[in-house]
């Protein structure tokens, strides 16, 4: 009798053939969607960044400087949204007047752009500027002795609006140095303003059309607005068609405050060489406030 050796052969195992999973594209674009409208909120109500492409700010902002506007401190209008629609519905949600010295974001009147100025007159003011001096209510504002500050590393974005220390705008003051890191010397006096917030102001000489302002009372619920670059700002002092605000301009048109520099480029930053971006870096200017300080 022969013995028969039984070999147990495992049985198959079922082969599952996994069906690959699809892109939902509805869910996808629907995530888009709430994360662009949640940027969009946080920069409508909360803060955004701002990129300064003249010198109307200096000598406290150049070209090229980065930095944060908080959009709650004065409450919501047309002018807090990302983009500001038109036939906007006047007056502020939660608004109050800024203090005099803020330095503010400002859309002129009709316009969709973005300005960046600062608060010298408040409603029911009197300002005049009598050879490049503000009087407000009739008295004139302080300011300090004439001195000079070099502003190094100046130069600024190519395709900004304007030349960067441009020797026809400013005979003498630029200074170059090798390798390219020029400075920019320029006449600068302190003001303050009656609230005892003071800031420097650039002093480029008699200039007419800037240098004199005549007298004219503040309306309710408007502000006006100045350059700290006295001789080279298309402010409230300017009409709308020298690409100026206008006089005076309505609360509703202020869409924040600026509240410090983030971080700032001297203009040799190209988008194909990472490397330029550390070597163009400003130093120093990161975390600068733009709030004015107290005292002269």
């Amino acid at each position: 009798m022969t013995s028969e050796t039984i070999v147990e052969t495992p049985a198959e195992e079922p082969v599952v053939v996994k069906e690959k999973k699809k892109t939902d594209w509805k869910a996808e674009a629907k995530g888009i969607f709430w994360l662009v409208l949640a940027v969009l909120g946080f920069h409508s109500f909360v803060a955004k960044p701002f990129y300064i492409p003249s010198e109307s700010m200096l000598p406290g902002l150049l070209v090229s400087d980065r930095l944060v506007v908080t959009k709650f401190p004065y409450g919501w209008s047309f002018a807090s949204l990302t983009f500001h629609p038109i036939g906007f519905i006047p007056g502020r949600v939660l608004g109050h007047l800024p203090e005099r010295g803020d330095v503010v974001i400002v859309t002129p009147p009709g316009t969709s752009e973005d300005y960046i100025k600062r608060v010298i007159g408040l409603p029911g003011d009197t300002l005049e500027v009598r050879g490049g001096t503000v009087i407000l209510n009739g008295v004139p504002v302080k300011r300090g002795p004439l001195h000079y500050v070099d502003i190094p590393d100046y130069g600024g974005d190519p395709s900004a609006d304007g030349l960067t220390c441009d020797p026809r705008v400013y005979p003498g003051a630029l200074t170059e140095k090798p390798g390219g890191k020029n400075s920019c010397r320029l006449a600068i006096i302190r003001e303050t303003l009656p609230n005892g917030r003071s800031y420097d102001t650039v002093e480029s000489g008699y200039i007419w059309q800037a240098d004199d302002y005549a007298p004219t009372k503040i309306p309710a619920d408007h502000v006006f607005l100045m350059g700290d670059n006295r001789d080279h700002s298309a402010d409230s002092r300017f009409s709308l068609a020298e690409k100026g605000l206008g006089g005076a301009v309505p609360w509703e048109n202020l869409g924040g405050r600026a509240e410090f520099i983030t971080f700032s480029l001297d203009g040799g930053a190209v988008w194909w060489n990472p490397i330029s971006w550390l070597t163009s870096l400003r130093g120093n200017r990161a975390g600068t406030t733009l709030h004015p300080s107290r005292g002269g």
